[in-house]
């Protein structure tokens, strides 16, 4: 076989095969939701919606408690804390919204229309905001506050969030795993920011003493 021939049948080969993993990909995408969607407990529709909508304000409230904290209490490390969780939300907001609007994927119940969601939405699908905000929150909590009464109840509410847009038939399982990669991510990243701050100052203030 000549070495054009052989390279052309190398790429349609590595072309097809990426092909059939996107589609099994795809394929068990589609059926996880299907399977959590469709036989739901009904019941739990409001809860699960209650949970779903929790989510920005506790992402609100949480910041806005810690900047009170600190600054009424002149605690430092409150105010640190602070605007430290405004960056990993910041970060996560400009990430989510970037990506949504760049892959543009359209909700399941759009694309699937046997599925049977509890309410239909106009954002793009890809990947789950309200998961992401949920699970920056948790690890920003549990970075602040690294008790284990902290942290348990954080990510069982981000748990919590990401099942219910899965539940409510608003997400694909791979939204709300890359929401939950993406927030928890946006949460560290502010964290070694501050921590790469904080050192600046540190040195900054030394060479001037």
């Amino acid at each position: 076989m000549k070495p054009a021939v052989s390279g052309l049948t190398s790429l349609y080969l590595v072309v097809l095969l990426s092909m059939l993993s996107s589609a099994r990909a795809q394929n068990a995408d589609i059926n996880m939701l299907r399977s959590i969607n469709l036989h739901r407990n009904k019941s739990l529709d409001g809860a699960m919606n209650d949970i779903s909508g929790s989510v920005y304000p506790i992402t609100v409230a949480v910041p806005v408690a810690e900047l009170i904290a600190g600054y009424a209490g002149d605690n430092k490390q409150m105010k640190i804390n602070g605007w430290q969780t405004i960056a990993g939300l910041g970060a996560n907001t400009i990430i989510v919204v970037g990506l949504k609007y760049t892959v543009n994927r359209k909700c399941p119940y759009n694309t699937y229309p046997d599925l049977d969601p509890y309410k239909r939405e106009n954002d793009p699908s890809f990947p789950s905001g309200h998961t992401s905000s949920a699970f920056c929150t948790a690890t920003s909590l549990s970075i602040c506050f690294p008790k284990w009464y902290v942290i348990a109840p954080g990510y069982a509410w981000a748990l919590a969030t990401g099942y219910s847009r899965m539940h409510l038939g608003e997400h694909y399982p791979t939204d709300v795993l890359v929401g939950a990669a993406i927030g928890a991510g946006s949460a560290w990243l502010a964290y070694k920011g501050n921590q790469w701050l904080q050192k600046k100052k540190r040195e900054n203030h030394d060479s001037h003493d």
